[in-house]
């Protein structure tokens, strides 16, 4: 039974990162194709691949995830709690892609792992959810907003006398470097999450330690995953991003990117955070987009975005919560 449930676990994770994958692909692509700088399947085929490379590039996103959120007791419970904590976090994903709603795959499973601890009456880590997930969640859609501003301003500046027409074709061009970074920063971002929860399950199943480094069929499962899941595409959330908060520019697109795989890099490396790729490329979008007239962002769709930001952990963490209680009644 053991055994079983570990790998109903762990087939659960892949399947929360196969969501994840075509959930997220928009924010990877929306911009290059939204500039005809790549077309559709290109597009998603290039973030596919560097998706794949950027699951190898750190660990240190899994072992926050891993160990720095919550505890699990070994055994059924801590079994059911993570399990329930997955389906809270699919759940989310699949009815803020179905109504086209850009939200973070990230913020919902730590949402679901949240809300399963506590309807599990395990303890949650709340320093180290309030230092790399709530803190990180409020600043990096502030810092992609003002360095998305900065970025396109400083890019205005330079270009300023050059001939527009060149210019955008150029950075068409450009923007093929630039949606391939930001592909391979929500590899490495996003696979890491689920190779977190793959660890976690490991762990309570007793196969290995939590010191343990990540097995390399875990990292390989994550990115292959995450990988397909992207090629699926996203296009309801494409267009969202793509067209509905404004109409970008090859400039702007490249702004963004470049804005966007730049966080992205830079708190996993050097902060270790799992930050949203979803908050980040959304506010970058609108910042870069500012810089063209401010009321040529539709802030009115940029409200609702982040309204379900704020919605989505509490979300998650009820459907997790009401997850477990089923759990725990048919199973432990």
């Amino acid at each position: 039974m053991d055994t079983f449930a570990l790998i109903v676990t762990i087939g659960v994770a892949l399947g929360f990162t196969y969501t994840n994958g075509f959930h997220d692909s928009a924010n990877a692509i929306a911009t290059s194709v939204s500039t005809r700088a790549l077309t559709p399947r290109a597009a998603l085929a290039m973030a596919a691949v560097m998706n794949l490379a950027g699951a190898f590039l750190g660990s240190g996103v899994a072992h926050t995830v891993s160990s720095g959120l919550i505890e699990t007791p070994e055994g059924g419970k801590g079994m059911g709690i993570l399990f329930a904590a997955l389906i809270g976090a699919i759940v989310w994903n699949l009815i803020t892609w179905y109504f086209g709603l850009p939200s973070s795959s990230s913020h919902a499973l730590f949402g679901g792992l949240v809300g399963a601890a506590l309807a599990g009456g395990t303890t949650v880590l709340w320093t180290g959810v309030l230092d790399k997930v709530i803190i990180p969640m409020f600043l990096s859609p502030v810092v992609g907003l003002i360095v998305g501003y900065l970025v396109m301003c400083a890019i205005m500046w330079i270009f300023r006398r050059s001939n527009p027409h060149k210019a955008k074709r150029g950075f068409r061009i450009a923007q093929t470097v630039s949606a391939a970074g930001m592909a391979l920063g929500h590899g490495l971002q996003d696979a890491q999450k689920t190779m977190g929860v793959v660890v976690m399950a490991l762990v309570i199943g007793g196969v290995q330690g939590s010191d343990d480094p990540i097995p390399v069929w875990v990292k390989i499962i994550c990115a292959v995953m995450l990988s397909l899941g992207t090629y699926a595409g996203g296009w309801r959330i494409m267009r969202t991003l793509g067209r509905k908060i404004i109409e970008l520019d090859p400039p702007q697109g490249f702004a963004a990117e470049t804005t966007g795989a730049s966080i992205m890099f830079a708190t996993a490396f050097l902060f270790k955070a799992p930050i949203s790729t979803t908050h980040v490329i959304t506010s970058a979008i609108m910042g870069a987009g500012a810089t063209k007239r401010v009321n040529a962002v539709r802030w009115g769709v940029a409200k609702n975005i982040v309204l379900g930001w704020f919605i989505t952990m509490p979300a998650a963490a009820l459907v997790a919560a009401a997850s477990f209680w089923v759990v725990n009644l048919a199973f432990l």
